[in-house]
């Protein structure tokens, strides 16, 4: 695995230069990152939706004390259950061995302290939402757009500044 960052440092960092007085070189690994897991899960998104769940209700089956229990789940959340956990994990690995390579925390922390960031900006992509859209009355693409430049953000220096930060 070592090596497959050391190819893909090496494959953002060659398209680094153009870029060098206005960005820092750890800001475009971020971003570079970011785009390509963003990617990654529009892609798997788009191939679970359509070939796993085939646009399909999931129902789901429990026992729970000799009872048993159906929920049915819509064919979008389905595939958001199946995908998130991918690029959650996926993010972590390429943030973790491209951007943040410095620091010394043990992985398992790591790994923590980037799911409370993700958390955090679920949060942040939520209440935004609700504020944008339904307080406010604004177009909900819009809105989006506008809470996703506050959650870049959030996520940048959270991760920077407390996930893969340097220990003590």
């Amino acid at each position: 695995m070592a090596r497959l960052a050391q190819i893909i440092t090496k494959i953002i960092d060659f398209f680094y230069p153009p870029f060098r007085r206005i960005i820092s070189e750890q800001l475009f690994r971020y971003a570079a990152c970011g785009g390509g897991n963003l990617v990654l899960d529009w892609v798997l998104y788009f191939l679970v939706y359509n070939f796993v769940i085939g646009h399909e209700i999931v129902n789901l089956q429990f026992t729970i004390l000799n009872s048993q229990f159906t929920q049915a789940i819509t064919p979008h959340i389905a595939t958001l259950c199946i995908v998130f956990p991918i690029t959650l994990l996926t993010g972590f690995w390429l943030q973790k061995n491209i951007t943040f390579t410095q620091s010394d925390l043990h992985s398992a922390r790591q790994l923590f302290r980037y799911i409370l960031i993700v958390a955090v900006n679920l949060a942040i992509n939520y209440f935004g939402l609700k504020l944008c859209v339904e307080m406010l009355g604004w177009y909900p693409t819009p809105s989006k757009m506008c809470i996703t430049l506050v959650t870049v953000a959030v996520s940048y220096f959270g991760q920077k500044y407390y996930t893969f930060r340097k220990s003590r």
